[in-house]
């Protein structure tokens, strides 16, 4: 059975719909693997892309994970949820690495109370930062303002 899907190249893999198909080319071992997830992540339900997203996410190639996690925050996006599977690679990976974008994605599209535990406190701390962190650049800006001001006058 040949495949309609250049997995070797990767071209065109981001229309992939069809989760069998997914299956078959993770059992045969193909490139593109991350790639191809994305697809799924767009045109199947997140019932059925998840636990493909979850494989994805544990490839060996880095950069095929990364678009795994890719397709993690693409599906926080459609669809406002995430698995439970799916939060669970998340917590794995961690933010500052390959999922702190799917994360960001997660808390701006996924309900608060649709999050677990964990992810409730990391959105809590998230918020703060951002917070805390406008704050001290309106700051600065009426610092350096009035520095600029200052200095006008002396002129």
């Amino acid at each position: 059975m040949t495949s309609a899907w250049d997995w070797e190249s990767g071209e065109g893999l981001l229309g992939l719909d069809d989760p069998k198909e997914w299956d078959a080319a993770f059992e045969r071992g193909e490139n593109h693997l991350g790639t191809a997830v994305i697809g799924l992540a767009f045109h199947c339900s997140l019932e059925a892309a998840s636990p493909r997203i979850v494989k994805a996410t544990q490839l060996p190639d880095a950069g095929q994970r990364g678009f795994a996690f890719t397709a993690v925050g693409h599906a926080a996006r459609l669809n406002g949820e995430l698995t439970p599977e799916l939060f669970a690679a998340l917590r794995a990976e961690g933010p500052g690495g390959m999922a702190e974008h799917p994360i960001r994605d997660t808390l701006a599209f996924v309900p608060f109370r649709d999050l677990p535990p964990w992810f409730k406190r990391r959105w809590v701390y998230v918020t703060v930062r951002n917070k805390l962190e406008g704050w001290w650049l309106r700051f600065e800006d009426a610092v350096s303002e009035a520095w600029r001001a200052l200095r006008g006058r002396r002129s």
